[in-house]
């Protein structure tokens, strides 16, 4: 499995900005989807973003507009950019990576996942 480990989480107020990073092992995909993924407490887990190795991208429609996905060329590195920010987009986000073609917004498509960052937006 691709190893992944995700920083930048934190506490931030409404409306505002976080950078999300999630450093990429070495991986043997030529083609290789990564993703980010949301979780809240008590809640099922939601397909934040998704970034292809075309550089094709795909977001939920919660997050439409307020967050990019980005990767560099060797998809080695993936960051989620969230701008304007809600309370609702508090939860722990996970990296995610898969070597295929296509990337869906579906977390049962990733075998391979970082531990999590926390992101806490304050009223």
């Amino acid at each position: 499995q691709v190893q992944l480990v995700e920083s930048g989480g934190g506490s931030v107020p409404a409306g505002g900005s976080v950078r999300l990073s999630c450093a990429v092992s070495d991986h043997p995909y030529a083609r290789i989807c990564l993703a980010w993924f949301r979780q809240a407490q008590g809640k099922e887990r939601e397909g934040v973003a998704t970034i292809g190795h075309t550089g094709r991208t795909l977001y939920g429609d919660s997050v439409k507009g307020r967050f990019t996905i980005s990767a560099d060329n060797a998809k080695y590195t993936s960051h989620l950019e969230m701008n304007s920010l809600k309370p609702e987009d508090t939860g722990m986000y996970f990296c995610a990576a898969q070597g295929r073609l296509y990337c869906p917004l579906h977390p049962d498509t990733y075998n391979s996942w970082g531990q999590g960052t926390q992101v806490t937006v304050s009223s």
